[in-house]
């Protein structure tokens, strides 16, 4: 989804929610994919708390909380909740099921806590609309710690996403496929689809894998911030922080085939700067992330000689690839936007996997 999008979804939150929520919602930090998935765990403990007695030995004596809305729930029921009681909501979503008919990860539940702990956090230390003070002192999530889950070593994530990656000839196939090969393998209809967007989605999957960036960073890209002469882009990273990471040479060509169809072949208003464009309804419009996210999975489940990924993964190609050439650190930090090294502790695993087996044999 694009940032307008997201930002219709926060509004439909915000509408049900305290106004303290909304507050919350405002602090500059917070993206907006972030703030609307906190806004959905909000929803749903707020309900939990207006549909759980607050005395489980004694349900007719009320819910944790009397209110009739979750937009009126109170302050007071967050500053006097007990640990036990929001260990109960944690585990009733560990064990009931949810709208996908299935149980929520300890991962799931994670993020429920990290998205209750940023909301106590603002509540008792942030907040300053209470005369300078925050609404309130004390902060039960500091009771609640994160769930411990399965820890899995670098080289068992490796092994487990390594068929996702698209590197080196596997990457140069896959793109040849899309270009040359992917139109025959569909039926009419879907091929005029496909023949429309083509230039436009062998574009973004080479800059995906030419220059590693996030495909948020991607689709919020605008025509300034191209620079074909020095085969660079600027791109927002997490955090807003502006960065200026390079082109491959190699994917250079597919970007500057769909620059010269992008105003012919979309049409878009004259103030639409996006880079990159969809058709909907007749208009064209910035394209969203979940459409790339759609289309990379389509083309790479159908490349014969590859596996579905993602556009995560690609950035993870390129990151691998990179290491594998150049043996630096610093070249994979600063490329991919990464604030510190540690980071790519993956990619060099990946690319000291084969030189590991060639020292194994040997012990024959």
């Amino acid at each position: 989804m694009d940032a307008k999008q997201y930002a219709n979804l926060i509004d439909k939150e915000l509408q049900e929610m305290p106004l303290y929520v909304f507050y919350y919602t405002q602090q500059p930090n917070l993206s907006v994919t972030t703030i609307y998935q906190y806004l959905t765990e909000y929803r749903r403990f707020f309900n939990w708390l207006r549909e759980t007695p607050k005395d489980i030995e004694n349900p007719n004596a009320g819910s944790i909380s009397d209110a009739k809305s979750n937009k009126e729930i109170k302050l007071e029921t967050l500053k006097h909740l007990q640990a036990s009681q929001v260990q109960m909501f944690l585990k009733e979503l560990s064990i009931k099921q949810n709208k996908q008919s299935t149980r929520d990860s300890k991962k799931t539940i994670n993020r429920t806590i990290n998205a209750l702990r940023s909301l106590f956090h603002y509540l008792t230390v942030t907040a300053d609309l209470n005369d300078g003070e925050p609404y309130f002192y004390r902060n039960v999530m500091l009771k609640i710690p994160l769930i411990k889950g399965v820890k899995e070593s670098i080289s068992y994530r490796n092994a487990k996403f390594s068929p996702m990656l698209y590197t080196g000839e596997k990457k140069r196939k896959w793109i040849d496929f899309i270009e040359n090969e992917y139109e025959h393998t569909i039926s009419t209809r879907r091929r005029s689809s496909f023949l429309f967007n083509k230039e436009r989605d062998l574009a973004i999957i080479s800059l995906l894998l030419g220059s590693g960036i996030r495909v948020s960073e991607l689709t919020r890209l605008n025509l300034k911030d191209v620079n074909l002469r020095d085969r660079s882009i600027i791109v927002l990273r997490k955090g807003d922080k502006k960065d200026a990471p390079l082109i491959a040479d190699w994917a250079m060509p597919y970007l500057e085939n769909y620059l010269k169809i992008r105003k012919q072949r979309y049409q878009p208003d004259k103030s639409e700067q996006a880079l990159f464009l969809t058709k909907y309804a007749g208009k064209a419009k910035r394209i969203a992330t979940n459409t790339v996210e759609c289309f990379v999975s389509k083309y790479s489940t159908a490349f014969p000689d590859g596996n579905r990924t993602t556009p995560h993964k690609l950035r993870h190609s390129l990151g691998t690839e990179l290491y594998d050439k150049s043996k630096d650190v610093m070249v994979v930090a600063t490329q991919l936007g990464h604030t510190g090294i540690s980071a790519t502790d993956q990619y060099i695993q990946q690319t000291e996997v084969e030189k590991q087996r060639i020292q194994l044999d040997k012990t024959k």
